[in-house]
Order: structure tokens, then sequence, then C-alpha cells
């Protein structure tokens, strides 16, 4: 008879740490603080070197428009476009004239996910007209009730345009009037996005053509797939997550990304949730000396159960050391990582179980100093928009919720 499930509880008994659960990585650091120590790390893991010759460009809330726009217009060969939320009205009408206004010839293909997109149905009419081939990806048909819950967990939350398989985009975005502005207010969200040239590019596109395959779609010419070109002096690579329990790629990219702090480890995402294995390591880095910051929503959130949710988890990581700030504007719908002066993520990649597990997710991990400072730069002006969450305050607001809760017990036993 096999005793091997008794090890973890034998150790936790007798006071040692158990080993690593079979479904994370609890890494104390990677193995090296070099870009190529750090590539090679990543390669290892997640089969994505973080190689040279990539111009980024990081573009914030509204102007992602902008970008999308100059992409359809400059495109030569094919424009794709994949995105969760596409819903009609602005922006979706602007982007509708300008794939109507691409060069003749350019092949067109779009790719949305049915429970993020809703009333898409209004927006294909005018994509058919214009030459596009529009389509769900995973298909949802029938009550949502009656559904299967796998299924409706399993959906694309990648947001990603590749033009002429030489310029890619990804973040945040969604093509709705959230994304307008310039997060000057609460109707308007804040978020950040990046635009890439270089190899990596191709693998973005094979993460359209995946998925494409996937909702039906002919394999992509070979023209989409021209040769990587030298654009810049960065390094990038690109992550593609997908349907993955135990361990999926957008796990082991972001325990990854942690495990590379030695300085500085600050983090803007939108629905934090973190595992006990993210918060371990959070924890850990803090035990190491690195300045742990994280930015999430506050008051205004867009899913109020994942607000509270977030919100439970404060308590032990503020006990610990971790900084956490509240952004007050709008929504804060960023998903960025920001690891000392030189290694950035920017992507659909949220730090909660679905994005983590069941979720289509997509990020670029980027070696770039320029890059990194301008993402700090951004980072700090969002901190002068958010409020601190002290443990202390923290600390007393949780013991008043339980005198709270307790109050009515007393004053009936009481009188």
């Amino acid at each position: 008879m096999k005793l091997a499930w008794l090890v973890p509880v034998v150790l936790i008994a007798a006071g040692c740490p158990a080993p690593n659960h079979r479904h994370d990585l609890r890494l104390r650091s990677l193995p090296g603080s070099s870009p190529e120590a750090r590539s090679l790390a990543f390669f290892q893991s997640l089969g994505v070197a973080l190689v040279p010759g990539h111009r980024v460009e990081l573009v914030e809330n509204g102007y992602i428009f902008d970008a999308i726009e100059e992409e359809i217009l400059a495109a030569r060969t094919s424009i794709h476009i994949t995105s969760y939320i596409w819903r009609p009205g602005e922006p979706s009408d602007r982007l509708v004239r300008a794939l109507a206004a691409r060069r003749p010839g350019v092949a067109c293909r779009v790719l949305v996910d049915p429970l993020g997109s809703v009333n898409f149905e209004a927006v294909r009419p005018a994509l058919a007209a214009s030459g596009c081939d529009a389509r769900y990806f995973r298909p949802i048909q029938g009550d949502f009730a009656a559904l299967d819950a796998v299924r409706l967990r399993a959906r694309s939350h990648r947001k990603l345009v590749v033009r002429d398989g030489e310029v890619g985009i990804t973040g945040g975005w969604g093509i709705w009037k959230s994304w307008m502005g310039n997060a000057q207010s609460a109707e308007y969200w804040r978020d950040m996005n990046i635009r890439v040239e270089g190899p990596a590019v191709r693998e973005m596109q094979v993460a359209f053509a995946q998925n494409w395959q996937e909702a039906g779609g002919d394999f992509l010419p070979a023209t989409d797939f021209p040769e990587p070109r030298y654009a810049g002096d960065a390094r990038a690579g690109f992550v593609a997550s997908t349907d993955n329990r135990f361990l999926s790629d957008a796990r082991r990219m972001t325990l990854l990304t942690i495990a590379a702090a030695r300085e500085r480890l600050w983090i803007a995402n939108s629905y934090f949730i973190p595992s006990d294995a993210i918060s371990d390591m959070l924890l850990e880095k803090v035990k190491q000396g690195v300045d742990v910051r994280v930015i999430v929503p506050g008051r205004h959130h867009d899913v109020a159960p994942v607000h509270a949710a977030q919100r439970a988890s404060y308590a032990r990581l503020l006990e610990g050391g971790v900084r956490i700030w509240e952004y007050e504007l709008s929504m804060m719908h960023s998903k960025t990582m920001l690891v000392d002066d030189s290694l950035s993520v920017v992507g659909s990649t949220n730090m909660d179980p679905l994005a983590l597990t069941t979720l289509e997710e997509c990020s670029v991990v980027v070696e770039d100093a320029a890059l990194a400072a301008q993402l700090a730069a951004s980072f700090e002006k969002d901190l002068k928009h958010s409020r601190e969450i002290h443990w202390s305050g923290w600390k007393r607001r949780g013991l008043l919720q339980k005198l709270g809760e307790r109050l009515p017990w007393f004053i009936g036993n009481y009188l």
C-alpha cells in the first residue's frame, strides 16, 4: 500500500515545511538577474525566451483606439483582431469605419468571445459589408442557466491586434465606451496596453491562428508569418495561456515574474485574488527586502463579488509588509507587473483563479530599461490617485466588523 499522501501531513505535523504543491511553483528567486538568466528561466518554464530585436511602446487608456486604427489603416496584407469585449456604439463604430477604409486586398479576421461581447450581432453586418470575416470563439447556445459551468468558464479573455504579422497590440482594453477617454472620471476606465514590433509578434499571430482554427477558420497564409525582423533593442517574449487546471502558462508567468524580483516588484491588477502560492511568494519577497507594492481597484469596481474577494486577501499581505493601494478615480483595469529596473509584463492576464486556470489569456514580457522607466512613472502617477490601505487601520476595521457581527447576540443576552 502506497503512503505517499502521508508525507505532506507528517512534515507539517513535525513543523517542517511541506514540499512544493504539485500545482504551483513556489520559487524563492530565479537563478540569476541578468537578462540572459531571466530569458533562460522563462524559456525552461514556458518555452518562451526573451529575445532581442523589439521595439515596444506603452499605450494608455483611450489612446488604444488611436493605435488600433493606425494599424488597420497601415495594414498591407492582413489585420486580425480578437477581443473579449466588443459591443456596439463608440468606439466600435470608429473601428468599423477604419476597417471599411483599409487598403484593398487586406484580409480582415475578427474573433470575439460571446460572453463578453454583448449584442455583437448588431456589429457583424457592418463588418461583413466591409469584407471582414467575424466569428465567435466557442459560441454559446441556449439558456445560460442550462449551460455547463466548465464551458462557461472556458472563455477567451485575450485582447490582440496583429497587423501583417509584424506589429502586435495587447493589454486590458475592450471595444466599448468604458475604454474611451483618459480615466478622468468614473465612466472612463484606467488601463494599460502595449504595442510591439519584432520577433514576438510571430507568436502573437500563432495565438490568434490557434483560436481562429477552433472557431472554424482556415489556416492563415504564409504571408501572415513573415520572417522576424530586427525592430529595436528590447528583449521580449509573448506568453499565451490556455485552460490548465493544474499549472497554466499564465500561472507560471506570474510566479516566475515575482521570483525574478530582487529590489522592486510593483503590480497593478484589476482582479486581484492571489492564490496561496502567490501570496506566499509576495510575502517572501518582502522578507528578502524587495519593495512590494500593489494597486487594485477601489470604490469603482465592475464586479462586486470580485471586489469583496480582493479585499479578503488584504489582511495577510498587509501584516506581512506588502503595500496595497486602491485606485480612486475610476475602475482600474490594468494588468501589469514591474520588476527592478528592467523587467515589465503587460497584457490581459488578471491575478485571479479564472485567469490563472481556465481562461485564454496573453501577456508580453519585456526586458528593457526604458519601458520599465515609463511603466514606473505611470505607476507612480496612479499612486497619486490612490488611497493606501494601512495594516493598522485594516486590522481595526476587521475587529469592528467582528464586533458588529456579535453585537446583536451580546445585546440579546444582556437584556
